[in-house]
Parts: C-alpha cells; sequence; structure tokens
C-alpha cells in the first residue's frame, strides 16, 4: 500500500513508453520498484524493495527505516543486496547488466 503517489508521469524505460508515478512513499514490508524516481519508505520495521530493471533504470531511495535493496542482477558488479538503515539515501542506476550506486550517503553494504 502507497502512503502518497505524485502525479501520473510519462516515462521511457528501456524502450517503452510507459506511465508511472515520478515519487511514491510507501510503508509495506515489500515493495518492487515500478518506474518511479524516488521511493521514500517509511512506518515499518524493515522493508525489502525489488529493484524491477524492466520497470525501472534509475532511482533513489530514501530511507527513514531499514530497508534491505535486492535486485535480480548484480548491484556495483558484486553485492546481491544493498542494506540501508535509517536516514540513509542511494541513487541507482541501471546501466548494462548491472544496477550501480551513483550517490549514498550513510550506506552500509552486505
Amino acid at each position: 500500500m502507497a502512503l502518497f503517489k505524485s502525479e501520473i508521469i510519462k516515462k521511457i524505460i528501456n524502450g517503452s513508453e510507459t506511465y508511472v508515478s515520478d515519487a511514491i512513499i510507501v510503508n509495506n514490508k515489500n515493495y518492487t520498484t515500478n518506474g518511479e524516481s524516488v521511493v521514500v519508505v517509511k512506518d515499518t520495521e524493515l522493508c525489502e524493495i525489488f529493484l524491477d530493471s524492466k520497470t525501472t533504470n534509475h532511482i533513489v531511495i530514501k530511507s527513514l527505516t531499514n530497508v534491505l535493496v535486492k535486485s535480480d542482477t548484480p548491484i556495483d558488479e558484486e553485492f546481491n543486496e544493498v542494506e540501508l538503515t535509517k536516514g540513509s539515501c542511494v541513487e541507482f542506476r541501471k546501466i548494462g547488466d548491472n544496477w550501480y550506486i551513483l550517490s549514498s550517503d550513510g550506506l552500509k553494504g552486505s
């Protein structure tokens, strides 16, 4: 369940035109990205976010709780998952077959 979704915008992701919310606030225990540019996570003890490269190629995740980010392809060419602690913010970009962390503050790796 999303606590907030921004207005719907048109994006081109992996060569396909799609309509998505640009920003979203979630409090789910699990969430799969769907083309958003920004996801804020709060009000849950732990949230697992799956980076879906079919719908998303660039995203910033702001963690107001503990977040475990997973993907079906490596993150920074070596990690299966990345742990974000409360207050951290991480920018991910899908390039080729991998997700890359472009910037972060307070990142905790696993």
